[in-house]
């Protein structure tokens, strides 16, 4: 995937800063990675070759800005015409990830609105006062496609209060390189896929780092096999294929395939919003099916009268015992707060299908 570095150079502002791959490699050269300046690939999204042909193909995802921060104080006089380039080719993909969250409006264009379709924001997050700090103001803004990215992994994070807003796509993590890599923990690292598996979030491990603990046991992990071994733990989630295997599965039953969303239904979508009917999927779920004794099991759930409702019914999260039966979650005792966000991520996905709106 290609890489545009509109500008170069960044100053270290926390934990994760601490052995930055950027001042590793600029060190080896005699530069001075606290300086920042404008590159020569700073109008790499409009270039064009010989024939007129964008340099940058369509479709393509770039990375942006990998070597500063797009946000860092010293490109306030050149993000209005990076932000211009990017208006400029909607048919590819920025993805921006900054620590300097707090920083995101400043010169943000008059015409962003809610967010560019073409622009992913990344907030990264190495410990869990980084989490704390940046991601209460990540969910407020206005962003319309939002990832986290905690790498270097620092400590144990709970990412809970943060991935039940539903307005985070995608979660990766991965260790620190480099002579003097702090060491990161596999524990760790299945800890945040375990949360993101309960709120339906993708999950990537994206490398080992160079000191990597597993069972208790810590490992020196050369930097070419950083990558594949994560590769090889095959951990990555993709909600979108779990749904699939559920939704074809549900397909089969008579009974959940003739649900459908009326008209009805979706002009309160409509109206209401996605985060509003999520919170009331939250409510149902909470109160209807939750609690560890439910008198009136397998009729709490009404017909109709709430798109919620409808999903229920056509996801079998309408009852206890449909929820044991089609998602393997026992009766008897309360719905654990990740049991239950996963019930309004399979609810809220089937919806989404229904109104064909975009992944959130």
């Amino acid at each position: 995937m290609p890489i545009w570095n509109p500008w170069h150079g960044c100053r270290k502002i926390s934990p994760g800063c601490q052995n930055c791959y950027v001042y590793r490699r600029d060190s080896q050269f005699g530069k001075d990675s606290s300086t920042v300046a404008r590159t020569s690939a700073f109008d790499l999204p409009v270039k064009r070759d010989r024939q007129g042909d964008y340099k940058l193909q369509t479709q393509e995802m770039v990375y942006t800005c990998m070597t500063s921060d797009f946000f860092i104080e010293e490109a306030d006089g050149w993000r209005a015409e990076a932000w211009a380039m990017i208006r400029a080719r909607p048919d590819l993909h920025f993805t921006i990830i900054t620590k300097r969250i707090h920083r995101f409006r400043v010169m943000l264009p008059e015409d962003w609105d809610a967010g560019y379709e073409n622009v992913t924001i990344l907030c990264t997050c190495e410990d869990q006062q980084r989490a704390d700090d940046r991601l209460p103001l990540f969910l407020e803004l206005p962003i319309r496609h939002r990832e986290i990215i905690a790498e270097p992994l620092l400590g144990k994070i709970n990412f809970d209060p943060y991935l039940s807003s539903g307005k985070i796509a995608a979660v990766t993590c991965g260790g620190e390189s480099g002579d003097n890599a702090r060491t990161c923990d596999y524990d760790w690292i299945l800890e945040i896929r375990q949360q993101c598996v309960a709120h339906g979030v993708r999950f990537h491990f994206k490398q080992t780092g160079a000191n990597f603990r597993k069972n208790g046991k810590c490992y020196h992990i050369e930097r070419k096999f950083q990558l594949p071994q994560a590769r090889r733990a095959g951990i990555d989630y993709d909600p979108a294929e779990t749904f699939d295997s559920l939704f074809d599965r549900l397909a089969q039953s008579k009974f959940r395939s003739r649900f459908r969303l009326t008209e009805k239904d979706l002009q309160y979508i409509r109206e209401k919003g996605v985060d509003t009917v999520r919170n009331h999927a939250e409510d149902f779920i909470r109160r209807r099916l939750a609690p560890a004794v439910i008198e009136n099991d397998g009729k709490q759930t009404p017909m109709r009268g709430h798109p919620v409702f409808t999903a229920q019914h056509a996801t079998a999260t309408c009852c206890r015992g449909c929820l044991s039966k089609w998602h393997g979650i026992p009766p008897g005792r309360e719905l654990t707060a990740r049991e239950q966000q996963y019930a309004v991520s399979v609810i809220m996905e089937w919806i989404r299908r229904q109104c064909a709106l975009p992944n959130r």
